[in-house]
């Protein structure tokens, strides 16, 4: 399967935080979730691929081309949406897009007219007028409109009503009905990504801890609940990240299938999904005693 974004060891360093040695890869026609904490580097990797900031090692190739030696034709195919749209204050959403859509070949005027339709955009209001719903929604109608083989988004639900982020990942799954599209999803609200996700990348601290698909997550990882002994050699090869509570202790473990046979029959266990294995890498401690 041909990949339509590949990260090979990309460093980023700044004072306090270092990107360190990223590499992950996007097939073409998948959706990959990139989830992680505030602060973990998830806005790093989204700029570093838009080359808006410059890393300090590593390559990045989008669509088998240097993304900095190549990037007029690279961005020209990628679709950008940004936690925080940021376009003239003062200007109409009409006049912005008739500046937009010179830097795109492939602009659709009638996609962009549906978008804007479904979307309920008042296309003759200042951008500074717009909540931060219809800024959103705005952005996702230009990301959209010149048929982009990418679609790069920042954390594009965070702070919508639930009414806006269903629509918006409505429109998102529709996009995926054209297996030639990709999308790439940063995003720390994991609830998003059930319906549309076939890749999870997670981060933290600056570094890749796993970039797998769904599926494998879904397969591989649970919690087990009990006593202290769960925490035993058995289950300490693939211990990610542990709780403890009055009641017992909650182990995620990346290996459930292996790990069964090994646990005392009073333990429960249970899938994990993506808000718990977040929370026990993030929240939980990391190392059994």
């Amino acid at each position: 399967m041909e990949n339509v974004l590949e990260l090979k060891k990309v460093r980023k360093e700044y004072k306090g935080f270092t990107l360190d040695d990223v590499s992950f890869v996007l097939p073409r026609g998948a959706v990959m979730g990139l989830i992680g904490p505030n602060g973990a580097g998830k806005t790093t990797i989204i700029k570093l691929i838009m080359n808006l900031i410059r890393s300090d090692g590593g390559k990045i190739t989008v669509f088998g081309r240097d993304n900095r030696r190549n990037e007029v034709t690279v961005k020209s195919r990628i679709g950008f949406v940004y936690d925080e749209p940021t376009f003239p204050e003062d200007v109409s959403l009409k006049d912005i897009t008739s500046a937009y859509r010179r830097f795109y070949p492939q602009w659709d005027d009638s996609q962009y007219r549906a978008l804007t339709g479904e979307f309920e955009l008042p296309l003759e209001k200042k951008f500074k007028k717009l909540s931060h719903g219809m800024k959103v929604k705005f952005s996702l109608a230009l990301a959209l409109s010149h048929h982009a083989d990418l679609i790069l988004m920042d954390e594009p639900t965070s702070g919508l009503d639930p009414v806006i982020r269903r629509k918006l990942l409505d429109r998102l799954a529709g996009i995926m009905e054209d297996q030639e599209k990709s999308i790439l999803f940063s995003t720390h609200i994991t609830s998003d990504l059930d319906r549309i996700a076939d890749y999870i990348t997670f981060i933290r601290e600056g570094d890749i801890v796993f970039s797998t698909t769904r599926d494998s997550l879904s397969e591989n990882w649970g919690v087990v609940k009990g006593g202290e002994e769960i925490l035993d050699n058995g289950l300490r090869g693939h211990l990610q990240g542990f709780r403890r509570s009055r009641y017992g202790v909650e182990a995620l473990v990346s290996d459930l299938p292996g790990v069964r046979k090994d646990l005392p029959q009073t333990a429960v266990v249970e899938k994990a999904g993506l808000e718990e294995i977040m929370y026990f890498m993030t929240k939980g401690e990391r190392h059994a005693p």
